[in-house]
């Protein structure tokens, strides 16, 4: 038997930084190096959960001393999923979340660990994100967008988009780290469930991570979030919450929601203009009038015709992505996902050997260090 093959005893660590990642050869590097930069000095680990990459992002990540961790079967390949990949192989009594094209910036653990230990009653603690690729559509709507959203505001929030620092027993008590049946929506999910059992997160007034995200033409970018699942989100989100003591939660702060949701109204308006007891010019005059309106809107609100084109079509993809979503079969979110370690911290930088061929090993649930439970 292949020494890989045996366990090894767990090994408390303070912080483990999760880092989820996918075909993200141009920036692993930079995210890992300031992963490892930030916990030299918590006693913590850097965990890379790996959703099968096909570029040399496992590559360039066995040169570091972290551990490697990657799905065994790409077809479970989710925004849900990463995340709680990571946790499953995670040791620390505190779990940060970020992607493979974020850098972590110096001094916001620290802060994020001072802030938690003053405050029991508080789950999970973030920064502001700093985008820094504003060239795309996409993100310059993003940026714009979240200059209003109140969770991105100093102070008690809702949800933690973008990366958190969470205690490992508020997550044992809401019972997983993130849905593995979510493509999108992932973060918001946890942070329901948290809320719903009385934790409260925060966002405090520091840079916590730089983010470049992809480049890519916004369409093509619409195009592909449909091909990946990522607009099923918000039908996946609701799908879970239903039965569940969280489900006013979805309902109450999930904006995006209601707006899909009146897309499709919109949509079922469209449909019946045909049926209407008029004139064919006057039901081609209302159905074009009806189409063309929340267009109109837009632009006008936004001041470009190009962005406000954009939003309708964007809003669109992901009222279908709604309906497509909801009607996905699910997995049990408490169930392991199958998965394989690449590497260990400990083990020497691989020369010649084929990360891919490393001994499988089952998924295990999340080791019990010592954690500091509220009073």
């Amino acid at each position: 038997m292949n020494s890989r093959d045996i366990p090894q005893p767990p090994r408390a660590a303070r912080v483990t930084v999760v880092i989820k990642a996918l075909n993200e050869e141009a920036r692993i590097g930079l995210a890992i190096e300031s992963a490892l930069r930030a916990v030299q000095h918590l006693g913590g680990e850097v965990v890379l959960a790996d959703s099968c990459s096909t570029d040399r992002t496992v590559e360039i990540a066995s040169a570091y001393p972290i551990r490697i961790v990657q799905l065994a079967h790409p077809s479970d390949r989710c925004c849900g999923a990463g995340p709680q990949l990571g946790y499953q192989h995670s040791l620390g009594e505190y779990v940060y979340l970020m992607d493979g094209d974020m850098e972590l910036l110096p001094g916001f653990l620290e802060r994020a660990l001072a802030f938690l230990a003053q405050h029991p009653e508080v789950a999970g603690v973030g920064g502001r994100v700093v985008e820094r690729n504003l060239e795309s559509l996409e993100y310059r709507e993003r940026a714009a967008r979240e200059q209003l959203e109140p969770h991105r505001v100093p102070g008690p929030v809702d949800r933690l988009d973008g990366g958190g620092l969470y205690r490992r027993c508020a997550i044992q008590e809401a019972g997983y780290l993130s849905d593995r049946n979510l493509h999108s929506y992932e973060e918001f999910e946890l942070a329901v469930r948290l809320r719903a059992r009385a934790w409260k997160l925060w966002r405090l007034p520091i840079d916590a991570v730089g983010h470049v995200g992809h480049e890519s033409p916004p369409y093509r970018l619409l195009m592909r979030r449909w091909k990946t699942g990522y607009v099923c989100g918000s039908g996946e989100l609701l799908r879970s919450a239903m039965g569940q003591p969280w489900l006013r939660l979805v309902l109450r702060h999930q904006r995006e929601l209601r707006l899909y949701l009146a897309v499709l109204a919109w949509w079922a308006v469209l449909l019946t203009v045909p049926l209407w007891p008029l004139h064919w010019p006057l039901r081609a005059g209302a159905l074009t009038a009806l189409a063309l309106a929340p267009v109109a809107i837009m632009s006008l609100r936004k001041r470009s015709l190009q962005r406000g084109v954009y939003s309708v079509v964007s809003w669109c993809f992901n009222a279908a992505g709604l309906v497509r979503g909801f009607l996905h079969a699910r997995k049990s979110a408490r169930e392991p996902i199958a998965s394989r370690i690449l590497r260990e911290p400990g083990e020497p930088a691989p020369s010649s050997r084929n990360a891919s061929g490393a001994a499988f090993r089952s998924a295990h649930l999340p080791p019990q260090p010592p954690s500091a439970h509220r009073s």
